[in-house]
């Protein structure tokens, strides 16, 4: 796919990847609207036929654009977690694909964006030479659940923290420079998967930055256990496919063997990134059991998936 953009086209383009319901996109969507003047830049809102809402709801946003894919097939149900997901990733990838550009940015709606933050996005570029430039995000939900799935998905991107390379960076507060994402086309054209993108912009050559000057607010309203723990494991699960497709059969069979250490490892290095940060540790002690229980719940996906090496 060509990644050439026309004269006029926006300086950045922001894909909202609809992950919760219509309060989290209203919400997401009004924090982009209420951005202090900055580079032009252009809103994009896939949906498929199983959130048909979407168009009227994005209708209320005269600035931003929705973008109707259909009906999307997926592997697994679309109501199992990982139906969802493979949504989520299909969803990111068409909007990938319609961006027009110079830097393509990716959201969640529950991802709530600071003020200044596309001005924010602008500037790590024009200064920055990486290809793929991440930030913070932030717990926004004073909920138990909210925190323990915060601290195990998050808590790397907590702040405060240096800029600077990192191994990892998160696609729900993510912007990339056009000519490399469009370079890695054949890897997310169908379905986006942050890691596997990430990956190979690292064997092309490409460095991952982390910064604080681009900060969202992770605001998950609709949590329960059940939910939770059965999302842990699909998602585990596929965390692990991706993983198997960049390895041998081999190596898949010694991660699957080294699992069970993989719960303690994640607690005491969670734990490690409280202490050192200082200015959330009691929170992470009141739900440390929870954190506890989603680790295990993560980790048995992550079995099946170097197992079975399917999604």
């Amino acid at each position: 796919m060509s990644s050439s953009i026309a004269e006029g086209d926006p300086e950045i383009s922001v894909v909202v990847t609809v992950v919760e319901g219509p309060h989290a996109l209203r919400e997401c969507l009004t924090a982009l609207g209420a951005q202090s003047a900055g580079p032009r830049t252009e809103v994009l809102v896939p949906y498929d036929d199983s959130i048909a809402w979407v168009d009227e709801l994005v209708s209320e946003f005269p600035w931003a654009r929705s973008i109707a894919m259909g009906q999307v097939e997926t592997e697994r149900p679309k109501s199992s977690p990982s139906g969802q997901h493979e949504l989520f990733d299909r969803r990111r990838a068409k909007g990938l694909a319609r961006a027009r550009g110079r830097i393509i940015c990716i959201l969640e709606d529950r991802g709530v964006p600071e003020q200044g933050w596309c001005a924010a996005v602008a500037k790590a570029h024009r200064e920055l030479p990486h290809a793929a430039i991440g930030g913070a995000v932030e717990c926004g939900m004073d909920h138990p659940i909210a925190w323990a799935v915060y601290f195990c998905d998050f808590s790397r991107y907590q702040l405060p923290f240096p800029a600077g390379p990192r191994e990892y960076v998160t696609d729900v507060n993510i912007s990339y420079k056009r000519d490399p994402l469009f370079r890695v086309h054949d890897v997310w054209k169908h379905r986006y998967h942050e890691t596997t993108v990430h990956w190979r912009l690292v064997r092309d050559g490409e460095t991952l930055y982390l910064t604080p000057d681009l900060v969202v607010r992770q605001r998950r309203h609709s949590v329960s256990l059940k939910s939770i723990l059965r999302e842990r494991v699909e998602w585990g699960r596929l965390f692990a496919y991706t993983r198997a497709m960049e390895i041998g059969r081999a190596m898949c069979l010694a991660y699957a063997v080294t699992v069970p250490l993989l719960p303690p490892l994640l607690f005491v290095r969670h734990a490690r990134t409280q202490i050192s940060k200082r200015v959330r540790l009691w929170r992470f002690v009141s739900v440390s059991p929870l954190v506890a229980l989603l680790l295990v719940s993560w980790s048995a996906g992550e079995l099946v998936g170097y197992l079975t090496r399917r999604p």
